[in-house]
């Protein structure tokens, strides 16, 4: 069932005719799920990457084996690099990716259970947000796929909004 945010985010993609495309993990393809039951989705929506094992964000997105070792998977520079491939990979003008710790195991003291990082490559930039969900599995993946895609939203209304989030 689509919600209001499918349908503007589709609208202003539409309107600005910009491709958007994902890479998703922890979601599992959730956010394209969404962007596709708005009838019409194929005119701004190239396509996405679910990447869940560190072998697949290397081979399809071109993570680094070095970022992952370093960061691992549910990591701001993991996300950022997962976004530009996603981007270069499928021709698109936006790429927003997402990795988290959905639950209910898996969580570290540094890195909870709840744990999820959004990364956007845009022709301005790349950017990033941080969130910790407090939900069940299946309401993290939830609201995971909300942020991502009010993240697009966010820049596309003004992508001077996220200057707090742009990575120099």
């Amino acid at each position: 069932m689509q919600s209001q945010i499918e349908i503007q985010l589709g609208d202003l993609l539409r309107v600005r005719a910009v491709k958007l495309a994902t890479a998703e993990s922890c979601t599992g393809g959730l956010i394209a799920d969404r962007l596709t039951d708005v009838p019409g989705s194929s005119e701004y929506f190239i396509g996405g990457v679910v990447a869940y094992a560190y072998e697949a964000k290397v081979a399809l997105l071109g993570v680094s084996w070095d970022t992952l070792h370093a960061y691992g998977a549910v990591s701001r520079e993991t996300v950022l690099e997962m976004a530009c491939g996603a981007r270069k990979a499928l021709g698109a003008d936006l790429a927003v990716s997402i990795s988290g710790i959905a639950g209910p195991g898996g969580g570290l003291s540094d890195k909870p259970v709840g744990t999820t990082w959004i990364g956007l490559s845009t022709p301005d930039g790349n950017f990033a947000r941080k969130f910790i969900w407090d939900g069940d599995r299946r309401k993290n993946k939830e609201l995971s796929a909300d942020a991502a895609l009010k993240f697009v939203m966010d820049y596309l209304r003004d992508p001077k909004n996220l200057q707090d989030f742009k990575v120099l």
